[in-house]
């Protein structure tokens, strides 16, 4: 079974980027009549743009092949992220045999520079609380970060249940209204989809996604096509931890997103979607 998925995942990224070619008139099928041939064209510019979107969303559940089963899903939204899609990731979670444990929307005071005084000083108090856990010497953002990972996150391989730090940390960042926390005290998960939004420093970028990281199992952060904060992540090596995806606007990135969420389950890191440098999907 395992060797099935293996080969059927590399056939369906080709079948991708065969009908991506298609849609843009470079793939092999390509017409070579002249423009006095009377027969006219099959389909219209506007179906070919979408047959891409189109064949993505058809094959995405056999592509998952349940993937995500028994693996639980914290969905980190950042300020800015965009309703539609955040509404259809979680649709694709599902679809991958995956659950979101959790939807927690990143305050705006979290990724505002001029904010940053108090995001250390919340950051150097909890990291005394919480006796080891945070990593004394780090500084302001990579520490905002590891407290995201304690608040939403676990690096197990099954849910964590809200514990004494967990409700220290999320109370905490409530207070400051630097993050929402879903209502009934959902456990931590061990996967995060981390959906972008506005363009924010990519230092900060940079230190939360990495902190994040440290205390989850695996960590995809997601955003428009050619979103500069996830080409930052990757100039500034952060994708050896995270993996990136962007294109998430579309049908294609979406399931893309959900790939790369099955493979950091066993792989962490990468750059994929339309602009990735290891590829439009995660292929293992």
């Amino acid at each position: 079974m395992i060797r099935s998925r293996v080969y059927a995942v590399p056939l369906v990224a080709v079948l991708l980027a065969l009908a991506t070619g298609i849609a843009l008139g470079a793939g092999p099928m390509t017409s070579t009549r002249s423009s006095a041939d009377p027969r006219p064209a099959t389909t219209t510019p506007a179906a070919s743009a979408s047959y891409p979107d189109a064949f993505a969303a058809s094959v995405a559940a056999k592509l998952y092949a349940n993937g995500l089963s028994r693996r639980p899903v914290a969905m980190v939204t950042l300020p800015g992220a965009d309703a539609a899609t955040i509404s259809a990731l979680t649709s694709q979670i599902k679809l991958a045999g995956g659950t979101v444990a959790g939807t927690y929307a990143v305050g705006s005071q979290m990724v505002d520079a001029e904010q940053k005084s108090l995001v250390d000083t919340l950051g150097v108090q909890l990291g005394k609380q919480l006796h080891g856990q945070i990593d004394k010497n780090t500084s302001t953002y990579p520490r905002i970060g590891q407290l995201l990972a304690v608040a939403v996150a676990t690096p197990g391989t099954s849910v964590g249940q809200q514990n004494d730090d967990v409700a220290a940390v999320r109370q905490s960042l409530v207070a400051a209204h630097l993050l929402a926390v879903p209502a009934g005290g959902p456990p931590t998960a061990p996967l995060v989809l981390v959906v972008t939004g506005s363009e924010v420093d990519q230092a900060i970028a940079d230190g939360l996604l990495s902190g994040l990281a440290t205390g989850a199992r695996g960590v995809v952060a997601v955003g428009p096509t050619a979103a500069a904060n996830l080409a930052g992540l990757e100039t500034d090596g952060v994708t050896s931890k995270v993996a990136t995806v962007d294109g998430a606007e579309t049908s294609a990135g979406r399931v893309a997103s959900v790939l790369a969420l099955i493979r950091s389950w066993s792989k962490q890191g990468g750059a994929y979607g339309a602009s990735g440098s290891d590829g439009s999907v995660p292929l293992g």
